[in-house]
């Protein structure tokens, strides 16, 4: 696994927050495949010097997202990504995130062409889904 997890204590973003973010943009990123083994929460916590019990957090919300699963015995693995919620659950988990980027990106003075040229950029950064639609508003 070519993968690794960077933490910042310095950081407002809790820990395991930073851990499932880096975990999520890894998968759409294809740095993380299908199959790949995660460290165990006991490695990874002594790795990043974190409490074990901070690992457990971040892996459990990506188990309940159904990005990863624990194979008895085997450890924990990526998996196929599976539709967890609803078409409007997930809109509705997603705009605090949009309004909060767009509040920030406000109070710093961008221009909306600014942030929506910054937006297309990270967006062309990322991994482009299986069957989706590049122009699909």
């Amino acid at each position: 696994m070519s993968f690794r997890i960077v933490i910042s204590t310095g950081s407002r973003v809790p820990i395991y927050k930073q851990i499932t973010d880096q975990v999520r943009q890894a998968v759409v990123t294809g740095r993380l495949a299908v199959g790949d083994q995660l460290p165990s929460v006991r490695a990874l916590a002594e790795d990043l010097v974190v409490n074990p019990n901070t690992i457990a957090h971040a892996y459990a919300d990506l188990a309940r997202d159904g990005l990863i699963e624990s194979r008895a015995g085997r450890g924990v693995f990526i998996t196929r990504k599976r539709k967890v919620f609803t078409p409007e659950e997930a809109w509705r988990r997603l705009e605090p995130l949009i309004d909060a980027a767009v509040g920030e990106a406000m109070a710093l003075n961008f221009t909306h062409q600014e942030l929506k040229d910054a937006f297309e950029k990270k967006l062309g950064r990322w991994k482009q889904v299986k069957g989706g639609d590049p122009n699909h508003e």
